[in-house]
Formats: C-alpha cells, sequence, structure tokens
C-alpha cells in the first residue's frame, strides 16, 4: 500500500483491479514503471499541498489515455480531481 492509496477514494475491488490494470498498461506504453507513476503522484500532491489546503480523502489523480491532438492514437493524460479546502497564507 502506497501512502497515495490512503488519500484515494474508497472502492470496489472491481474498480481496484480496473484501476491496477489502467496504471500497468499506461506504464507500458509510456515505458514508466508503475512505482515512478506513483511517484509522480505524490510530488504532484506534496506541491499543491504547499500552496492551498487538499481535502485528500476525496482526492482522485489517474492516469488514464486520451486521444492525442493530431486525432492518430491515443496519449497518456494526467487527471487530477483535487478538491481546495482553502488558500494558505505566505508571508512574503
Amino acid at each position: 500500500m502506497s501512502l497515495a492509496d490512503l488519500f484515494r477514494k474508497k472502492s470496489t475491488s472491481s474498480n481496484n483491479a480496473k484501476s491496477r490494470l489502467q496504471l500497468a498498461l499506461v506504464s507500458d506504453r509510456t515505458g514508466c514503471s508503475p512505482e515512478i507513476l506513483e511517484k509522480i503522484k505524490n510530488d504532484i500532491i506534496d506541491v499543491i499541498s504547499k500552496y492551498v489546503e487538499i481535502d485528500r480523502a476525496n482526492l482522485d489523480i489517474n492516469i488514464m489515455q486520451t486521444k492525442s491532438e493530431s486525432g492518430d492514437g491515443n496519449v497518456p493524460a494526467l487527471y487530477a480531481n483535487i478538491p481546495i479546502k482553502e488558500l494558505k497564507r505566505h508571508e512574503k
């Protein structure tokens, strides 16, 4: 279990299997290991958390396939639904 798993929405075992399969497919197509993809997600969460307070319980970050701009195939795309609770105040 990774850190990001703690912040994901609760889901059924079929949804978990689907997510793992999607991650494996994207990993295979991009040549990027699942571990690296997980690190990318964690880094995104860390950076955003510096500036805003986020609702980690309802956080959803996925890598999906989407049509390329040229329309001749699919490419991986990062989808992030990160509910923001409030902006953090930074002193200058």
